[in-house]
């Protein structure tokens, strides 16, 4: 499968953008889509992750109740709805698609596909 990342921009903090997660070559609902963001100089962190139905969700703590990830099998995309932005969420922010649900979904090595990557810059 392969995955495209779309949405980012720049954006004053309190702002609200929302990302894109459009699979091409294979159907999306046989994988769990995660979200992760990468800031310069640091690691790779998950944001949010939902389930092949989209009944489960998790996010980090860093975003709830500022962040809501869903998906739209009939579209194979998965969205990832940021409000209220803070100039710490600036990075670049990743989907991915794998297998590993629950807990085990946050963590980056569970994916096994990923795409390029959408840059989002908050202002304060």
């Amino acid at each position: 499968v392969q995955l495209q990342a779309s949405g980012g921009g720049l954006v004053q903090a309190g702002g609200s953008l929302r990302l894109s997660c459009a699979a091409s070559g294979r159907s999306l609902v046989t994988y769990v889509v995660g979200w992760f963001r990468q800031a310069p100089g640091k690691e790779r962190e998950f944001v949010a992750s939902i389930s092949r139905n989209g009944g489960g969700t998790k996010s980090a703590d860093s975003v709830k109740g500022r962040f809501t990830i869903s998906r739209d099998n009939a579209k194979n995309t998965v969205y990832l709805q940021m409000n209220t932005l803070k100039p710490e969420d600036t990075a670049v922010y990743y989907c991915a698609a794998g297998y590993a649900s629950g807990v085990y979904s946050y963590a980056p090595f569970t994916y096994g596909y990923w795409g390029q990557g959408t840059q989002v810059t908050v202002s304060s």
